[in-house]
């Protein structure tokens, strides 16, 4: 008979538990991994633009996107077919479809935000704050109310008539107009670089702040109020996306995604110099459609887009 010293029988128990522990994550891991996407190569749709930017979905999946350099605004269909929606667009950046089918968009030349109709028709929301220009809206989402939350960073453009590092308002901030209104309402005032937004009906927001290199996270409120900001990661990211598990989509150097607790589980390389911004589009809403510098990709998806 074999005699078993306690300590060693505890030490030997442990280190069994750790090996199951660590199967169990890395097995967890490859399942977590392997459902978000079936090939994890991006497919080139074109790289005919000079800098892709602002994809967003319509209701039945069309995928609408800037060239801001170019000053148009293109649409990708259902069936993979790219056409120019609107030429003469304002140096549009971010935008968003509110629940009417009208494209919000971040009309940079101007530093406005615009609403264009399915036609193309163009309104101005907003036009400054408080009769000072903007620094130059640059990512949008709206709420189920209709408000809209826009990010103003200042990025100095060559079209711009203002001097370099002169902006009308002092510090990058995050602000909310409600729908119907013609004022907007600072929603933080404390941020250093505010850049990509998306959020999640009724319940969080989530703002890239590149001046910091961090994710913020903030709980939405009645009347488009936001409280318990939460640094949800460190990373630097530019536009962001939301898919139907909570799973958040950096676009940056490539497109790295967590899950919503703030673990990362996945990156995918883009080939090209900058990975801007990404949305979910298609019939389905299951094809990631991503801008790239002077390119567009697409990578189809196991999970699907809730925006």
């Amino acid at each position: 008979m074999i005699q078993i010293i306690p300590g060693i029988y505890l030490l030997y128990r442990k280190l069994i538990l750790l090996c199951i522990l660590l199967i169990s994550l890395q097995t967890f891991s490859q399942q977590n991994i392997a459902a978000i996407t079936n090939d994890s190569t991006p497919v080139l749709v074109s790289s005919q633009f000079k800098f892709t930017e602002g994809p967003a979905a319509d209701s039945q999946g069309n995928i609408f996107f800037t060239d801001q350099p170019n000053n148009s605004i293109w649409k990708y269909d259902t069936q993979g077919k790219l056409s120019v929606f609107l030429d003469s667009a304002g140096r549009s950046n971010g935008t968003y479809f509110d629940k009417n089918g009208n494209l919000v968009t971040c009309a940079d030349e101007k530093n406005q935000l615009w609403q264009i109709d399915p036609k193309g028709k163009v309104t101005v929301l907003l036009d400054d704050f408080n009769g000072h220009r903007f620094n130059g809206p640059n990512d949008l989402w709206i709420d189920q109310d209709g408000g809209v939350y826009f990010t103003d960073p200042y990025f100095q453009r060559d079209y711009w008539k203002r001097k370099k590092g002169d902006p009308n308002i002092k510090g990058e901030k995050l602000y909310y107009l409600p729908k119907g209104k013609k004022k907007a309402l600072i929603a933080d005032a404390d941020l250093k670089k505010p850049n990509g937004i998306v959020g999640k009906q009724g319940q969080y927001l989530f703002v890239s702040d590149m001046g910091v290199g961090k994710i913020f996270k903030y709980r939405i409120n009645k009347n488009g109020k936001l409280t318990d900001r939460q640094t949800f990661t460190s990373d630097l990211a530019d536009g962001m996306t939301i898919d139907d598990r909570g799973d958040l989509y950096l676009a940056g150097k490539g497109v790295t995604v967590y899950d919503s607790t703030g673990n990362k589980i996945q990156h995918f390389d883009i080939p090209s110099a900058w990975t801007a911004n990404l949305c979910f589009g298609g019939t389905n809403k299951d094809i990631l459609f991503i801008t790239a510098s002077e390119s567009v990709y697409i990578m189809r998806m196991n999970v699907r887009g809730i925006e």
